[in-house]
């Protein structure tokens, strides 16, 4: 099944975010606002607003209530792609050119920030307590996360313990909180927020694993960015911990730098790849997904359910 297919009953509600979406970065400099277009219109599964919606549908459900959260969500999720793209000094994202590389970094860096205050503005409009205090938690966690991963950058020593926790921060906590603040807005019972939260948590490590294992195992065309980027640019990968199991493999990936020449770094991918670490990888993944798939069967029968089933199935399995 396609992945649009799987939640096929919310395409007039998706539409509303998107032209949301929008809306919400309107600025009166026009530089401002095509630069923060410039991402959000380059596409993406909206994997923040869909969950947002779908939690919702387990309560009270009023789409032009639940979409601030969710455009709010995706537009946080936007600006900490920007600001990351400027870290990382990366020309390429969703196939397209960067902020950074259409302009140039303070442009890049400025527009997150206006993203990053958009949705703040936007979340004033809900007026749910908790909703607020889970937010700014949240945020804390992953600008947490982006510290560390800078930190950790070419820190060949870390442990799998240190990157599970940074994925937590950077990836796993934001999808977390996209089910928690749907279920909040739609006033969902408490005990179920808590139980949707956490599928939130155990999709989202799954998703980030995966997509660390499809940086070495899909093409730049699939990845709209060249194979290989995290560990060239010195983000230290689940795959990566494993393949330095090897210390012949290890001895290689240690030499890796920025500047590495194309030629060295596609060896040391075909390295990774016949290590066996992938497969590694993807039981790691596995095990986070079936933890979702086991607390998801405690959710109500309806809709929405099927398809937090089908999408957690999805994002576990994908190809690119």
């Amino acid at each position: 099944m396609k992945f649009k297919m799987m939640y096929s009953f919310l395409n007039s509600d998706i539409d509303i975010v998107e032209e949301a979406l929008e809306e919400a970065v309107y600025a009166d400099s026009a530089l401002l606002q095509e630069a923060s277009l410039h991402l959000l219109q380059a596409g993406g599964k909206r994997i923040r607003p869909l969950f947002v919606l779908l939690a919702a549908k387990f309560g009270s459900y009023d789409i032009h209530t639940i979409k601030k959260a969710a455009v709010a969500l995706e537009l946080i999720h936007a600006a900490s792609l920007i600001h990351d793209d400027v870290i990382d000094d990366a020309e390429i994202r969703r196939g397209k050119l960067t902020v950074k590389a259409k302009w140039d970094n303070r442009i890049a860096m400025y527009t997150g920030d206006y993203i990053f205050a958009r949705s703040l503005e936007l979340m004033t409009e809900i007026e749910k307590a908790d909703a607020h205090i889970i937010l700014s938690d949240t945020m804390v966690e992953l600008v947490i996360g982006e510290i560390e991963q800078i930190k950790d950058k070419y820190r060949f020593d870390q442990n799998v313990k240190d990157y599970l926790r940074r994925i937590k921060r950077k990836t796993a906590l934001l999808i977390s909180t996209s089910c928690e603040l749907g279920a909040i807005c739609a006033d969902v019972e408490k005990n179920l927020q808590t139980k949707l939260a956490r599928f939130g948590y155990y999709v989202g490590m799954s998703y980030q694993i995966i997509d660390d294992i499809l940086d070495f195992t899909s093409t730049e065309k699939e990845l709209g960015k060249p194979s290989g980027s995290d560990l060239l640019q010195g983000n230290i990968t689940l795959p990566v911990l494993f393949a330095m199991e090897d210390v012949s493999i290890r001895k290689e990936i240690v030499k890796v730098h920025e500047k590495m020449p194309r030629k060295e770094m596609d060896q040391i991918i075909k390295m990774i790849i016949r290590s066996g670490a992938i497969d590694k990888s993807r039981n790691i993944s596995n095990r986070y997904l079936e933890k979702a798939l086991e607390l998801v069967e405690e959710f109500p029968q309806n809709q929405a359910k099927t398809a937090l089933k089908n999408i957690a199935k999805y994002i576990g399995k994908r190809k690119y």
